[in-house]
């Protein structure tokens, strides 16, 4: 018996139905399998993480208070297949805290595991101050390392504000209170507040370099003048132990540490939110900051808003801005 034009429309219908119901319940089934996957820790023992392995670390770009590295580096220690760590350094520098805290995670690692230093193209400020975590720091040549220092700045827009016809008034419970303000000129107090503030740092840095260095005071405090060194220089004065890249790094650990000359070195990446990947997300950050996304590339649009973004607390950083060649 012929079917109904209605017959044959429901009968389309309910198939799209099902099909659909089909295909998200593959969807949802695959997703779980995938968590389980990964919460199971199959991939990684599957991958070449699953073996006896050298770990690389890269630190590169500036540095804040990085909480997904830091959980990074716990992790290291205690996975019992990762057998020594190698710190991949490319670093300006940034906040003290920032660096402040991966020293302190990277010397807490060292304490169960060997760790070295292999710096590309820079190991500046805090970036140092991260080398100087590891046991040993291998540098090229050419590479830049020291700049040892803290710095605070601030801005002073009273004359534009004058020239605007704006005035800004403000009623404290103290003179130090919110100073320096941008409003106005520092004052001297705030001024010796300041310079309080970067001595206490300062001293702090230079003692950390004498202590990992093995150098006394006097020379410690020689090298602390802010002035950065190449590779080879850095090895003349001691801040630097050899001159090589990170298969020299290796090396140290295979004569030093006892680590097998067989191991491989396997990367290991920080679990970031997908906010800083997404490009959309990042597109979107980029605007409030002022930056064309569609001028720079995804990686480039990371790093300009990288120096944007707030730098919590004193900085350690060695301020060079070198223009992009691309597009010329």
């Amino acid at each position: 018996m012929a079917q109904s034009v209605d017959e044959i429309i429901d009968r389309r219908r309910l198939r799209r139905k099902v099909t659909f119901w089909r295909v998200t319940s593959l969807f949802v089934l695959a997703a779980f399998l995938v968590a389980l996957f990964t919460a199971s820790g199959l991939g990684e023992k599957l991958s070449k993480k699953g073996s006896d392995h050298i770990a690389r670390v890269k630190i590169d770009g500036m540095i804040t208070n990085d909480r997904p590295m830091l959980e990074l580096i716990a992790d290291l220690k205690k996975k019992k297949h990762v057998k020594a760590v190698i710190l991949d350094i490319s670093s300006p520098g940034g906040s003290t805290v920032g660096g402040e805290a991966i020293y302190e995670a990277v010397r807490d690692l060292a304490g169960e595991k060997p760790v070295a230093a292999s710096v590309g193209t820079l190991a500046a400020s805090a970036g140092y101050m991260i080398a100087c975590a590891t046991d040993h720091i291998v540098s090229r040549r050419s590479s830049m390392v020291g700049s040892i220092g803290v710095l605070v700045q601030y801005g002073d827009v009273s004359t534009l504000m004058e020239k605007l016809g704006v005035k800004i008034d403000a009623v404290k419970s103290s003179p130090l209170k919110a100073e320096p303000s941008p409003f106005h000129p520092a004052s001297e107090e705030a001024r010796q507040m300041l310079g309080r503030v970067v001595d206490d740092s300062y001293q702090w840095f230079v003692d950390l370099v004498a202590e990992r260095r093995n150098f006394d005071p006097g020379k410690a405090r020689g090298l602390a003048n802010g002035a950065i060194f190449t590779g080879a220089q850095g090895l003349k004065n001691g801040l630097v132990d050899e001159i090589g890249d990170e298969e020299t790094a290796k090396k140290w650990l295979v004569a030093e540490r006892g680590i097998s000359d067989k191991l491989k070195i396997v990367e290991w990446k920080p679990e970031r939110s997908d906010y800083v990947s997404n490009p959309v997300s990042l597109a979107a950050l980029a605007r409030l900051f002022g930056i064309d996304p569609a001028a720079i590339g995804n990686q480039r649009l990371w790093e300009s808003l990288e120096r944007r973004l707030f730098l919590d607390g004193l900085v350690s950083l060695m301020q060079i801005d070198f223009p992009s060649s691309e597009g010329k």
